[in-house]
């Protein structure tokens, strides 16, 4: 019997319809044992966010300021055969709950020596995250195997306002003329795939998960434009997170004064900067083109972006 440790934190249920539909196949077979872990803070985040509470948290998120957690219910002595770890993304880094679990003693324990998969479900923006993602799996002496992601398909431009607009009014649709936020409930259905690729390795002999099990089936999209602005934005959110974290605690006069003045910062960039390095990158793109490659495959590694046709071939 092969035990899977399936680990989440899901706010808006998006990040749970996600790993119910990738654990449909593996809950099917009988020989999979699953264990369920959903991280709960100790004071709940709330949602739909008010304003203010939305920003309030990207300091400590962003510097990855551990928060206490409920206590886990589930034997962290217990050595698993495979963990799947499904995260959101808040401002280019994992959520905060999710980070604060990975440096816990607890984690220590689970993860050891354990071959991982992560799924992220996020707008577009997730490398940043995952480089976060994969350092603390690094020190946890985790292996990561695979990685798959599922982002908004409505666009950059759209979900910039629709995704928004759902955190702060919890409808997915606030106006009629604003796009539907989140991922496609099709594309969420159809991540069984992956659970299916998972459970045909896992029953498949008794060995060590050591190589990626979801290559050619399409487990990531790298939308190069967007990899110099995470860049940007990552840089930019580090020295921001930092200033605000010495201007005040959370709920603090100093801390949200900041906050006001991040906020106006931060929605030029998105309107100037961002747009302003996709054209020079746009315009550089014939002598940079060995480089974006380079950079796509390092981002799309383990799971490749490649989807294997019927013929057996694959495509980008």
């Amino acid at each position: 019997m092969r035990r899977i440790l399936v680990i989440d934190y899901s706010q808006t249920g998006q990040t749970r319809n996600l790993r119910d539909s990738i654990c449909a196949p593996l809950l099917k077979n009988e020989n999979l044992i699953l264990d369920f872990l959903e991280l709960k803070p100790e004071q709940p985040f709330p949602f739909p966010w008010p304003f203010v509470n939305f920003f309030e948290v990207f300091p400590e998120t962003v510097q990855m300021k551990p928060i206490a957690l409920k206590p886990l219910d589930i034997d962290t002595s217990q050595k698993y055969d495979l963990i799947i770890l499904f995260y959101q993304v808040w401002f280019l880094s994992p959520s905060l709950p999710i980070s604060s679990f990975l440096q816990s003693p607890e984690a220590k324990k689970l993860f050891k020596d354990t071959p991982v998969v992560t799924a992220i479900g996020c707008r577009n923006m997730w490398l940043q995250a995952q480089e976060k993602t994969k350092l603390h799996l690094q020190q946890l002496e985790a292996k990561l195997v695979d990685n798959l992601v599922l982002t908004d398909k409505c666009g950059s431009a759209a979900s910039f306002i629709a995704t928004p607009l759902w955190m702060l009014t919890g409808k997915k649709k606030a106006w009629s003329w604003v796009p539907k936020a989140g991922i496609d409930a099709e594309e969420i259905n159809q991540a069984s795939r992956f659970g299916e690729a998972i459970t045909a390795r896992l029953i498949q002999d008794s060995k060590p998960i050591t190589e990626p099990m979801l290559q050619g089936l399409g487990a990531v999209s790298i939308n190069d434009k967007l990899i110099a602005s995470e860049h940007i934005g990552n840089r930019s959110f580090q020295i921001w997170s930092r200033l605000l974290i010495k201007m005040g605690d959370t709920g603090s006069f100093g801390r949200r004064i900041g906050l006001m003045v991040y906020i106006v910062f931060l929605i030029a960039m998105i309107l100037t900067v961002v747009p302003i390095s996709a054209l020079i990158k746009w315009i550089f793109r014939p002598l940079l083109r060995q480089k974006i490659i380079k950079a796509r495959h390092y981002f799309a590694a383990p799971s490749g972006e490649s989807i294997e046709n019927k013929d057996g071939t694959k495509s980008d």
